[in-house]
């Protein structure tokens, strides 16, 4: 996720640019890939994966990269495997690699294991996503954490205000928090109006919102926790893979999880 301003406005847009182009290329190619759909979006969905594995456990063992090269190989393959296996046989698959980790990761065993099965989940239930709803559901998901990210960046540099967490992540405010609810309201407005939804999309984007901060919040508490500002240095202006995909999680996994209750988008459940 984009870290929000300080508190006060008008303040620290040196990185915009960079941000902005490395964002728009990131876009792109998410959007292709999304389109095509099939092995294409599969293997995608695997690699990013794997990466983002391999980022968490650099961080978590940052003198050990043999092992990070190996829990991003296992999880990469464990999830490639489980994409095209029936369900009953993909999910031990999605938990194998946090198992793994019992006897490779020498310390925090705790967090890896628990944001390793969080990684694998949501990239499998974006596939399913995509292969089961359709372009369009999963359109809609990305451009909820996107329109949270974008406007908490905007809101909060412009606005500034009180923090929202800072012992956690001092750069976030509540306007811009806020205002990534309202954008996401916005884009389940229009999504609800071009489906059979209807006005629902609105409260469950905004809910699909709170779960994307949380993702970010939880991978901000992690770099805390292990002392480092990003996940890795692989996309200029973002970090890693997980500082640009973390609300993704978030937001993925909880729609899986509230999804079937509510019913929502038609067909999931």
């Amino acid at each position: 996720m984009v870290e929000q301003a300080p508190s006060s406005p008008g303040r620290n847009w040196g990185d915009l640019w960079p941000r902005l182009l490395s964002g728009l290329a990131m876009v792109l190619v998410g959007a292709l890939l999304i389109w095509a759909g099939g092995h294409w979006f599969r293997i995608g969905a695997a690699l990013i994966g794997a990466g983002m594995v391999w980022e968490l456990a650099r961080m978590i063992v940052p003198a050990r990269p043999g092992v990070a090269l190996q829990m991003g190989g296992i999880a990469g393959g464990c999830l490639a495997l489980a994409i095209y296996l029936p369900p009953f046989a993909a999910l031990p698959l999605l938990l194998a690699p946090s198992m793994v980790s019992i006897s490779l990761v020498p310390s925090k065993r705790s967090i890896f294991m628990a944001y390793c099965a969080l990684i694998l989940i949501a990239a499998f239930g974006m596939v399913n996503i995509r292969d089961d709803l359709g372009f369009g559901w999963l359109l809609w998901l990305v451009a909820v954490v996107v329109v949270t990210d974008v406007m908490g960046y905007f809101a909060g540099r412009l606005i500034g205000g009180p923090k929202f967490w800072p012992r956690v992540s001092p750069k976030k405010t509540w306007s811009g928090t806020i205002a990534g609810w309202v954008g996401a309201a916005v884009v389940g407005l229009i999504f609800g109006g071009i489906s059979d939804a209807g006005a629902m999309v609105a409260g469950v984007s905004v809910a699909v919102s709170m779960a994307s901060q949380m993702g970010d919040m939880a991978e901000s508490a992690v770099k805390r926790k292990v002392g480092v500002k990003d996940s890795s240095s692989l996309i200029p202006g973002h970090g890693g893979l997980l500082d640009r995909f973390d609300g993704m999680l978030g937001g993925s996994v909880f729609l899986l999880l509230a999804g079937p209750v509510v019913g929502f988008p038609p067909g999931l459940g």
